[in-house]
């Protein structure tokens, strides 16, 4: 079995419920060497401006580094200590920052460079949470766009799920665990 401190955790769930606060708590527990938060959203309102605010305020004097990286995730392996322990929050800025960049055309094909990009990082890092937004559960019918969005993600939030150790589901408050409970089990017994 895979030690506690050595995990790859991906965690979905809604939008807004919880998920960075309690990721954030799961990557301080198992941290080793310089802890690091990677920031992918670039915000295009008030409210992402205040969503970043609240969320640094949450990390406040908990000793994250906090990395910018938008878009290119794998150049995060030259700015960082491949050895130390991160947060990626998240996910689903990350595509939305590389598919529709600002001032130039939709870039379709955005996932599967995000893909092969994040494949790089989790080859090279041991000890890391990420955090994506589960975007699949209406029946709602959607744009073409749209939809290359929702399954470009789909994509990414499976590759996620399949090389890490822990996948876990915040939903109504609560932690549903679909891979890696006896792990799981062992991080939670350190104080989430």
């Amino acid at each position: 079995m895979k030690d506690w401190y050595h995990m790859r955790i991906f965690i979905s769930g809604g939008c807004k419920n919880g998920k960075s606060y309690y990721a954030q708590r799961l990557a301080w527990v198992q941290r080793a060497g310089r802890l690091y938060y990677v920031a992918t959203m670039t915000p295009q309102d008030d409210e992402d401006g205040e969503r970043i605010a609240r969320h640094r305020r949450e990390r406040y004097g908990w000793g994250f580094t906090t990395v910018e990286q938008p878009e290119r995730i794998e150049d995060l392996l030259q700015k960082c200590d491949p050895g130390g322990s991160f947060l990626l929050d998240s996910l689903t800025a990350l595509l939305a920052n590389e598919m529709f960049p600002r001032g130039a055309d939709v870039d379709c094909l955005a996932g599967g460079r995000v893909i092969k990009g994040l494949a790089r990082v989790l080859g090279a890092i041991e000890r890391i949470v990420i955090v994506s937004d589960n975007i699949f559960c209406d029946a709602g019918i959607y744009d073409t766009l749209t939809e290359s969005y929702r399954m470009s993600l789909a994509a990414l939030d499976r590759m996620a799920a399949e090389n890490s150790d822990v996948v876990l589901e915040i939903a109504f408050s609560g932690v549903i665990i679909h891979k890696g409970g006896e792990i799981f089990d062992e991080l939670y017994k350190k104080r989430v």
